[in-house]
């Protein structure tokens, strides 16, 4: 990483959670039919059991964005997000390395996702970072020609 990067929970109803997610969201409906897209919109990733993570650089732009949503025995990564101009950075990996921490200090062992056939760079990312294939779960379609899910087990000294 070139350049020093913070990362926070926020309010994603923000300005720069909004800008991230409606960026999010437009990248993702020009890869894949709506049926194929499970969004969460900035209201939903206000809940409670969900923890909306920022990353700044040193001027305080916002570069970047990724959710843990917690379920019962599982974490997931939601809304995974880097703005065009920042990638390439390590700023992915620094954000997946923040929500990773973030499920352990919650007593969360197991992190699962769901992306897509077409995000190659985000499935590098994913199997660099240990993760490997599972099944469907939640309320995902589980004959979807483009959703791919993945899970990995933490531990403590685990890194991404």
């Amino acid at each position: 990483m070139t350049e020093p990067v913070s990362i926070k929970a926020e309010d994603p109803r923000t300005a720069d959670g909004a800008r991230l997610i409606g960026a999010l969201d437009a990248h993702l409906s020009a890869l894949y039919d709506p049926q194929f897209n499970y969004f969460l919109d900035l209201d939903q990733l206000a809940q409670p059991d969900i923890t909306f993570l920022v990353a700044r650089n040193a001027a305080g732009e916002a570069l970047g964005c990724v959710a843990l949503r917690e379920y019962a025995d599982f974490a997931e990564i939601k809304r995974m997000y880097v703005d065009e101009a920042a990638r390439g950075l390590g700023i992915a990996k620094a954000l997946l390395k923040t929500a990773h921490d973030l499920a352990l200090s919650k007593g969360f062992e197991t992190v699962r996702l769901e992306t897509g056939d077409r995000q190659t760079a985000a499935i590098g990312l994913y199997e660099q970072a240990g993760y490997r294939p599972c099944g469907c779960y939640g309320d995902y379609q589980p004959d979807s020609p483009h959703n791919h899910f993945f899970e990995i087990r933490l531990s403590p000294a685990a890194t991404v």
